[in-house]
């Protein structure tokens, strides 16, 4: 059985893409998340495992710093980032 690989490329608007999730984007500007940190999630989790894994956090950022191509500085300020506690308000 052949398989064929395309790119669907869709042409939107700025409105026409916040208006997909708008209660998530205020949860996340409410709490203080930037959109962008999204790129940093694959990053985080690699940093978890190696952690869970017992390596030392100057190990963990070294090797992270050369996996993503960024300097450690980055990394730190990422490690951060993604420690940070956030409040969620809720309705009730």
């Amino acid at each position: 059985m052949q398989r064929y690989n395309f790119i669907l490329k869709l042409q939107m608007k700025v409105y026409e893409i916040l208006s997909l999730a708008p209660e998530i984007l205020k949860t996340l500007h409410k709490s203080g998340i930037k959109a962008d940190d999204y790129k940093w999630i694959d990053l985080y989790r690699d940093y978890r495992e190696m952690k869970h894994g017992g390596n030392k956090t100057v190990y963990i950022v070294a090797v992270l710093s050369e996996r993503y191509n960024i300097c450690e500085r980055k990394v730190y300020k990422v490690l951060k980032r993604m420690q940070q506690d956030c409040q969620i308000e809720t309705a009730g």
